[in-house]
C-alpha cells in the first residue's frame, strides 16, 4: 500500500510504501528509480504489528517505478 502526502512547499510529496504483516522476511528494501535500484539505501522497518514500512520524499510529479527485494526475491505492489 502506498500513502503520498502532498508538502507544503508545493514541490515535494511525502511518500510511505508499506508491505503487509504476512511478509515473512528478515530484510525489506525498497529499490527504484528514485535511488538508482540500489539495492540497500532504503531499507524497511518492520513495526510491531508486523507491518513493513519506509517514509521518503520526492519530487512532485514525475511518475516512480519500483519494487520490494524481500531477503533477496522480488516483488511488486499489489496496488
Amino acid at each position: 500500500m502506498i500513502h503520498k502526502e502532498e508538502l507544503a512547499d508545493g514541490e515535494n510529496v511525502r511518500v510511505t510504501f508499506e508491505m503487509p504483516s504476512g511478509v515473512w522476511a528478515e530484510r525489506v528494501t525498497l529499490v527504484g528509480d528514485f535511488n538508482d535500484w540500489n539495492r540497500t539505501t532504503h531499507p524497511m522497518r518492520q513495526q510491531a504489528d508486523g507491518r513493513w514500512l519506509i517514509t521518503i520524499e520526492l519530487p512532485a510529479g514525475p511518475a516512480y517505478e519500483f519494487r520490494y527485494l524481500c531477503d533477496g526475491e522480488w516483488l511488486n505492489d499489489s496496488q
